[in-house]
């Protein structure tokens, strides 16, 4: 399992796979919420802007799994 580092206390999850380089666009994360694959903390998620939190597992059928951790600014 591989982290996702954020900066913040809180990112909406659309934004989270934007920042971590897994979808290019908005509207790819309405087909991936269509086709239910994307999971967090092993509960399917179905709305674009699902709060994530630090210590929270994403999970994407067919892509992978990771642990959001929260770094300090630089």
């Amino acid at each position: 399992m591989e982290n996702i580092e954020i900066k913040t206390d809180v990112i909406q999850m659309d934004q989270l796979l934007k920042w971590a380089g897994i979808i290019e666009s908005g509207g790819q994360m309405k087909f991936m919420i269509e086709d239910q694959v994307i999971k967090l903390n092993q509960v399917l998620v179905t709305e674009k802007r699902k709060k994530v939190f630090p210590g929270d597992i994403l999970e994407i059928n067919g892509v992978g799994t990771w642990k959001v951790v929260k770094v300090q600014g630089e």
